[in-house]
C-alpha cells in the first residue's frame, strides 16, 4: 500500500504539472455547509475515554453545531502509521473528502506528502509541527495550549498529596508530553513548596498494562498523586486499588475512579473544527498554525472531584486560572533544570514559536525512573 499511495502521488503530481489545472490550496468552487465532506483519522479509539474520545467528541459537538449530517463524516479508527495510514488517505480521497484530518503526532510525514500532491485537498494535522516549513496553503497544524490545564490540575494535586511526592506516567520523551508534565509539576509547586515528583516513560500512547505497571512502581516509590500524559484509564484505576488519588488527562471525572480521580485536563477540539470549517467553506483563508488556550476554551479542566479534593482546592484553581485569563504564562521563571542551573530569569518567558510545544527541559524536582 505504501508504494501504491506513493506511485498515486506522483500521478497526481504530474497531472497538476503538466495541466496547471489545480491552484495552490484550492478548494471547490461550491464549497458549502450543505456539501462539504469531512475525514477524521485516528491512531486510537473513543473507547480510551482519552485522547480519542476528546478528539470524537469535538468532532461529534462540530457537526451538532454546523449541522453536518454523519453521511457527509468518515471517520477512521485506530489507524497506525505506515500502510494503514496510506489506505485511509486513498480511501477519504476516493470518497471526495474536502478536508482529511489526522489527530497523531506520527501522522506528519504522511499528511505532508499527501497535501503536496493533492493541493485542492486541504489536510489538518492535531500537534503537528511541520506546516509551517511546507509552506502549503493546504496544510495545516493546530494545537490547544494544554499547558495552561495541565497547571492547574497540577495545583490540585499540590494540594492533596500527604506525601509531598507525585507520580506521572508519561506516554514518550518528547517536547508534548515534557512540556504538559513540566506544566503540572508547576501548578503543584505553586501551593506547595515542598512537592517533587517522579516520571516514568511508557514508550506508548495507548498500553494500559505498561501504564498500570508504571503507575504501581510509582506508587511504590511513594507518590500518592498519579498524573498521566497516556490515553488508557489504567493510572487511574491503579490510584484507586492503592489507596491513593490521581489525576486525569482527557478524562471526565464522571468516567474515572470517583475514590480516586481529583481533576482531569482536557481540550475542547470543537472550537478549532467549528472554525476551520467555517473559514473553508466561506472561502477564507485557514491559518498555517494555529493555536488556542483557556481563553478560547480550546483547552479546559473538568469540574473537580468534591469526594477526593483538597479544601480550597476550588478556589486555588480558579485564582490560578484567573492568573492565566490576565496574561500571565505558565512557564514564567525563574526556574531551573535538574542540574541546577538557570533556565528561565526571574520574569523570563518561554515563547513557543509554534502550536506544537518544543519545551524539552527537565526541572528541579523532577525526576526520571523506569
Amino acid at each position: 500500500m505504501k508504494k501504491g499511495l506513493a506511485l498515486f502521488l506522483a500521478s497526481a503530481l504530474i497531472f497538476v504539472a503538466i495541466t496547471g489545472c489545480v491552484e495552490r490550496g484550492s478548494r471547490r468552487e461550491d464549497l458549502s455547509l450543505e456539501n462539504v465532506k469531512l475525514a477524521f483519522i485516528h491512531a486510537g479509539d473513543p473507547a480510551d475515554i482519552g485522547y480519542t474520545y476528546r478528539q470524537h467528541r469535538g468532532t461529534l459537538d462540530m457537526m451538532e453545531k454546523l449541522g453536518i449530517p454523519e453521511s457527509r463524516v468518515m471517520t477512521f479508527l485506530n489507524i497506525p502509521p505506515g500502510d494503514a495510514f496510506d489506505n485511509a488517505i486513498l480511501e477519504a480521497i476516493d470518497w471526495g473528502a474536502d478536508m482529511i484530518f489526522g489527530t497523531s503526532f506520527a501522522f506528519g510525514p504522511q499528511m505532508l506528502e499527501a497535501a503536496e500532491a493533492y493541493t485542492n485537498i486541504h489536510f489538518f494535522h492535531a500537534s503537528g509541527n511541520l506546516a509551517v516549513d511546507a509552506d502549503l496553503a493546504n496544510f495545516h497544524n493546530y494545537f490547544g495550549a494544554i499547558s495552561e490545564a495541565r497547571y492547574l490540575s497540577g495545583v490540585a494535586a499540590g494540594l492533596r498529596t500527604e506525601t509531598d511526592v507525585l507520580g506521572f506516567v508519561a506516554a514518550f520523551p518528547n517536547a508534548e508530553v515534557i512540556s504538559g508534565y513540566t506544566a503540572f509539576y508547576l501548578g503543584a509547586l505553586s501551593v506547595n513548596p515542598d512537592v517533587t515528583m517522579y516520571v516514568t516513560y511508557t514508550n506508548a500512547w495507548n498500553d494500559s498494562t505498561v501504564e498500570a505497571h508504571a503507575a504501581q512502581s510509582l506508587i511504590d516509590r511513594g507518590a500518592d498523586v498519579i498524573g498521566q500524559h497516556t490515553d488508557s484509564t489504567a493510572p487511574q484505576t491503579i490510584a484507586e486499588s492503592n489507596g491513593v488519588w490521581s489525576v486525569g488527562y482527557n478524562i471526565d471525572t464522571t468516567y474515572a475512579p470517583q475514590n480516586a480521580i481529583l481533576v482531569s485536563a482536557m481540550f475542547d477540539w470543537s472550537v478549532y473544527l467549528v472554525f476551520a470549517v467555517q473559514e473553508m467553506v466561506e472561502g477564507r483563508d485557514v491559518p498555517t498554525d494555529f493555536i488556542a488556550g483557556l481563553a478560547d476554551g480550546m483547552v479546559l479542566i473538568s469540574p473537580t472531584n468534591p469526594a477526593t479534593v483538597a479544601a480550597g482546592t476550588d478556589e486555588a484553581i480558579e485564582a490560578a486560572k484567573t492568573r492565566i485569563l490576565n496574561g500571565w504564562d505558565v512557564f514564567t521563571g525563574p526556574i531551573y533544570g535538574s542540574d541546577g542551573s538557570q533556565i528561565l530569569a526571574d520574569g523570563e518567558l518561554w515563547i513557543e514559536m509554534l502550536s506544537a510545544p518544543s519545551w524539552s527541559y527537565i526541572v528541579q524536582g523532577i525526576t526520571i525512573v523506569d
